[in-house]
C-alpha cells in the first residue's frame, strides 16, 4: 500500500504526524510525504480568528503553501490513501480536490473550535466560524483519525462509523533518548515543556515549584505561550530555569536527564479527553511520569506513572516531594514507564488501528479503499 502525507503540516512543531508516518512504514506501507510547512502555530491562527485584520496575512502564506503543494502532488503519482496531517482542516479540501478518487484520511487531534475554547478565544459568531470549519473538514474526510475515545465520542454521531482512535505515541528519536539514569542523593529533576495553553495547566505547576522552594526539587521549564507569565509569577521563588524553547532534535536528550517528566494538569472539558504528546514521550526518554487523573490518561499509563487531581498543585508538590525523598520509587516509576513505552507507545504499536482500516478498506462511504487495494 502507498500512502502519502499531505499538507502543510510540521513534524518539528507536532510530531504526531511523523509518528503516524513512521508508523505506517513498520507496518511495511510505502509512505510518500507532500508537504509544505506554513510556519504559523497554533497561537498564530487562533489570533487570525481573534483579530480578523491578521487573516488576510494567514490567508496568503495559506494559499502560497496550496501553489507548492499542488505542484508537488502532480509529482507523487499513483497513491492509495492520502493523509491529511494534523491542523489540516483546510487542507483537507485541497486533498479532496487534488485527489478525487483517493480515500482521504483526516489527521483530527481536536478541532478549530475546541482549541477556541480552551485558548478561551469568546464571542458567538466567531464560535460558529469555528464550528462550520470542522464540520466542513469532518465532511471531506473518508476516515478520520483522532487520539482517544472520549475524542472520538465527542464527534458527531454521524462521523462514529468512520472514524478511528491512535493515540499520539511517541517517534523514536525519543526512545533512542531515554537511557538508564542511576538514582542519586542530589535535587530531583523535574521538566515541562510546552505552549503554556490552559489545557495544560502551566500555572499549576508554577504554584506547585513555589510550594517546593528550598526542598531540594529543581523544575526546568521550556517553552512560551499564553499562561507563561502567569505562571512565571506563580513560580516566584522557585528553583527554575526557563527556556524560551528548544530545536525537536535536542529535546528528547535534554528530557531524558531529568527524572520526573510532567504531563498536564488543566480543569477544561479538553483536557479530560486527551493524552498529550509529553506523557508519552517523557515515558520514552526514561522519565517518571507525573501527570493529571482522568480517565484517558488513567487508561494509557495504569500504575506506569503517578496521577493527581487536576488543577490541584498542593497534591502535584505533595507527590513530587515524595519522589524526592524516595528516589527508588523514583527509579521503579522511570523503569515502569519505559517498559510501557517500548510496549505500547512505539510508532509501529500506535499505529495499528489505523493500518487495520486502511488495510481493510473500511471507511464509510465510496468503499474507495477497498476498490484501489484490489487493483
Amino acid at each position: 500500500m502507498r500512502v502519502l502525507f499531505f499538507g502543510t503540516y510540521d513534524t518539528a512543531m507536532h510530531p504526531r504526524v511523523g509518528v503516524l508516518a513512521e508508523g505506517l512504514r513498520g507496518h511495511g506501507a510505502d509512505v510518500v510525504e507532500c508537504n509544505a510547512p506554513l510556519g504559523v502555530g497554533t497561537a498564530a491562527r487562533v489570533a487570525a480568528v481573534a483579530q480578523p485584520w491578521r487573516l488576510p496575512g494567514l490567508v496568503l502564506t495559506v494559499a502560497r503553501r496550496w501553489v507548492s503543494l499542488a505542484r508537488a502532488a502532480r509529482r507523487v503519482g499513483a497513491v492509495d490513501a492520502v493523509v491529511v496531517g494534523y491542523l489540516g482542516l483546510l487542507d483537507v479540501h485541497l486533498a479532496r480536490l487534488l485527489f478525487r478518487r483517493v480515500p482521504i484520511v483526516l489527521d483530527h487531534m481536536t478541532g478549530a473550535g475546541d482549541t477556541a475554547a480552551d485558548r478561551r478565544l469568546g464571542g458567538r459568531l466567531r464560535r460558529r466560524l469555528l464550528a462550520a470549519v470542522d464540520r466542513a473538514a469532518l465532511r471531506r474526510a473518508d476516515l478520520i483519525v483522532v487520539d482517544t475515545d472520549e475524542h472520538r465520542a465527542a464527534l458527531p454521531p454521524r462521523h462514529h462509523a468512520r472514524s478511528v482512535a491512535v493515540a499520539v505515541g511517541a517517534p523514536s528519536a525519543w526512545f533512542g533518548a531515554g537511557r538508564e539514569h542511576a538514582t542519586d542523593s542530589g535535587a530531583l529533576r523535574v521538566v515541562f515543556f510546552g505552549l503554556y495553553t490552559p489545557l495544560q495547566g502551566a500555572t499549576v505547576i508554577g504554584e506547585a515549584a513555589r510550594l517546593l522552594a528550598g526542598e531540594g526539587v529543581t523544575f526546568t521549564m521550556v517553552g512560551q505561550g499564553q499562561d507563561e507569565a502567569a505562571t512565571r509569577h506563580a513560580a516566584e521563588g522557585a528553583d527554575v530555569a526557563w527556556l524560551p524553547w528548544v530545536p525537536a532534535d535536542e529535546l528528547p536528550a535534554l528530557v531524558a536527564g531529568h527524572d520526573v517528566c510532567l504531563g498536564i494538569f488543566g480543569t477544561s472539558d479538553k483536557a479530560m479527553r486527551v493524552v498529550p504528546n509529553k506523557v508519552f514521550q517523557g515515558a520514552a526518554a526514561g522519565c517518571a511520569v507525573v501527570t493529571s487523573d482522568s480517565p484517558p490518561q488513567r487508561r494509557a499509563l495504569g500504575d506506569a506513572a503517578l496521577l493527581v487531581p487536576a488543577g490541584d498543585p498542593h497534591a502535584l508538590a505533595t507527590t513530587l516531594r515524595r519522589l524526592a525523598t524516595d528516589r527508588s520509587e523514583t527509579a521503579r516509576l522511570r523503569q515502569a514507564a519505559r517498559r510501557l513505552a517500548e510496549a505500547r507507545f512505539t510508532p509501529e504499536h500506535v499505529v495499528t488501528p489505523l493500518w487495520e482500516r486502511l488495510s481493510a478498506g473500511e471507511p464509510a462511504g465510496a468503499g474507495r479503499l477497498a476498490a484501489r487495494g484490489r487493483r
